[in-house]
């Protein structure tokens, strides 16, 4: 699955176009190298995400194309 609609689903951000918009800016890392939107996330991948107020990291836990708002926390856990 692309790390664009990964973010979107897992609502991590909420809209694809915002999670792109990140990418292109340089401020999602995967494995600690700056990705494009298109980038393949892998179940186990770190991925980085810069915010202004700091950076959210976390590790890829699932990959499903849909998931409930419930479920959504699932498929990824925070890293500190």
């Amino acid at each position: 699955m692309r790390i664009d609609k990964f973010l979107k689903v897992s609502r991590i951000l909420k809209r694809r176009s915002l999670a792109a918009d990140a990418a292109h800016g340089g401020r999602v890392k995967i494995g600690g190298k700056t990705v494009k939107p298109s980038h393949e996330v892998k179940i186990g991948d770190e991925v980085e995400i810069g915010f202004n107020s700091g950076t959210v990291k976390f590790r890829v836990l699932n990959v499903k194309e849909t998931v409930r708002k419930e479920e959504a926390d699932s498929l990824y856990e925070i890293i500190n």
